[in-house]
């Protein structure tokens, strides 16, 4: 097998992993904010429920794409086809998967506080 061959082999399964983990991230990101109040998101001041829920979606979608495109290229790797018509990462990729990030790293946890509702006997590892 001729390395350059073997190169291909290796990058397209890293691109599709990659793809993989981007697309699970996506899709935790846009179920977890469906399984959240509206109203929380407001109490927190963090935007509104709808607005997270276009961005998140549109990450999925987005991540779908991707994630097809990684398949489309292993599938035509395997066949010695030419490549998919989606890429497996781009611009619209990346943003995908900051939008994804952001929901879960600072939205996420703000709106899961507030909808606990916040007990008077909670220290800051739990309840005491």
């Amino acid at each position: 097998m001729d390395g350059k061959v073997l190169i291909n082999y290796v990058e397209t399964g890293v691109y599709f992993l990659m793809a993989l983990v981007a697309f699970g991230l996506e899709a935790w990101a846009l179920f977890d904010c469906l399984r959240h109040k509206a109203n929380a998101f407001e109490a927190v001041s963090k935007r509104t429920k709808t607005f997270w829920l276009a961005l998140t979606g549109g990450a999925v979608f987005i991540g779908g794409l991707s994630l097809y495109g990684a398949a489309q290229a292993m599938g035509a790797l395997a066949y010695g086809g030419g490549g998919g018509g989606f890429g497996t990462f781009g611009l619209f990729g990346l943003a995908a998967v900051t939008a994804a990030s952001v929901y879960l790293a600072d939205v996420r946890p703000a709106v899961k506080d507030a909808g606990r509702g916040g007990s008077s006997n909670m220290g800051p590892y739990g309840p005491w």
